[in-house]
């Protein structure tokens, strides 16, 4: 039999898996892939049991049970002052990676461009190209990774369907200011262009800043995707619930692409994060401090190392410039370290379309205290 050519020819294993299964395979401490080595709050995780045991076990409405996505608006609304129809402007999808396929599978066409800035989330490219579209990258350069913003406005053409936003940025850290909302304002405004905007550190932001979530401005709000992570806020990352945010008429594409991808999301699931969302309605705003702290210990540690840290503002990730230490390209140097420190990393270079060598690898500090001190003998030892 001759087996169909494959569509996405340069993709294969992704680096996180790789990285996780080699520091496993060596017993390394992982700070490569992003999710927590402790566990979420207990009166959540007990709630799932009560949920269970009551009964919610059966298929929950497509676009998720009502009283999540009540809650949802809600918090929307109190955070960023906007307010959302619960019924037909919000879907809770298995995980936030869902949602972006989603959004990209309900309006992305052959032959549009999509605009994606580098470094990136691995998953934005794969569906653009499943779905025909033509990926456009636009890199950002350390050490600030700061978005040119000519530069966008010079690759927007009457083929650009979609831009891609993720702030806070993953692998960077880098989070946005009300300028860089101002800009985007300007870039799309009287063109029909789509936003995507990867929201899902939202709660993890440092520094006294400001999440600058595309809800806040109108403008930006009725082009947009706006897609966040009940994993990362309640540090349950195999649970895989997310959420999208979108005007009724992008919304009802959204759905028509998720009612066949996956329908529907875990019901005991939903149930006890709607639970705990009204029994702890402001937990996420605490997580800017908890994750600060763990961003500090890192920082701290590293000082006496080789390393030199490069600025973090948001998510759970720190990128570390290793040049000072070796000339290895990055995929080869986290292999070195894995042995030499007993530490495994995330190298930079795979987020970027070319491969763009940055002598930067990235650390995840969602980590208890001491998962950080066993790393940090290790790092400071290279």
């Amino acid at each position: 039999m001759k087996y169909p050519q494959t569509k996405l020819p340069n993709v294969g294993l992704t680096i996180f898996s790789k990285m996780s299964a080699l520091a496993a395979e060596k017993g390394a401490i992982n700070l490569s892939q992003g999710f927590p080595d402790y566990q979420g709050p207990q009166a959540l995780l007990d709630s799932v049991a009560k949920q269970v045991a009551a009964g919610m076990n059966q298929y929950a409405p497509m676009n998720g049970m009502p009283a999540l996505r009540r809650l949802i608006a809600d918090k929307v609304e109190r955070l960023y002052g906007r307010s959302l129809n619960p019924d037909t402007e919000i879907c809770v999808t298995p995980g936030a990676t869902e949602a972006l396929f989603s959004a990209i599978a309900s309006t992305v066409r052959a032959g549009d461009e999509v605009i994606i800035f580098d470094p990136a989330y691995d998953s934005y490219r794969p569906a653009v190209e499943l779905n025909g579209g033509v990926p456009l990258s636009l890199p950002l350069l350390p050490p600030t990774f700061a978005i040119d913003w000519e530069a966008l406005r010079a690759a927007i053409s009457p083929r650009t369907r979609m831009i891609i936003v993720n702030t806070p940025h993953n692998p960077t850290g880098q989070a946005w200011s009300p300028e860089d909302l101002d800009a985007l304002e300007a870039a799309v405004r009287d063109t029909d262009i789509l936003i995507l905007s990867d929201e899902v550190y939202e709660h993890l932001i440092f520094d006294g800043l400001e999440h600058q979530s595309m809800n806040r401005r109108p403008a930006l709000a009725e082009r947009s995707f706006i897609v966040s992570s009940f994993g990362k806020t309640y540090h349950v990352t195999g649970w895989r619930v997310g959420y999208c945010v979108a005007p009724a008429v992008l919304m009802s594409e959204l759905q028509k692409v998720h009612q066949y991808v996956t329908f529907n999301t875990h019901t005991p699931l939903q149930c006890a994060i709607a639970d705990f969302m009204q029994q702890e309605p402001d937990y996420p705003l605490g997580l800017g401090e908890f994750f600060s702290n763990k961003r500090d210990r890192l920082a701290r540690g590293l000082a006496a190392s080789r390393f030199k840290l490069l600025n973090s503002s948001g998510t759970y990730f720190q990128l570390v410039d290793y040049t000072a230490i070796s000339d290895l390209p990055d995929d080869e140097f986290v292999l070195w370290l894995l042995e030499a420190a007993g530490v495994a990393a995330i190298p930079l270079s795979p987020f970027y379309q070319n491969g763009l060598q940055t002598g930067c690898v990235r650390l995840c500090f969602a980590k208890q205290d001491e998962t950080i001190d066993r790393a940090l003998e290790g790092l400071c030892r290279v």
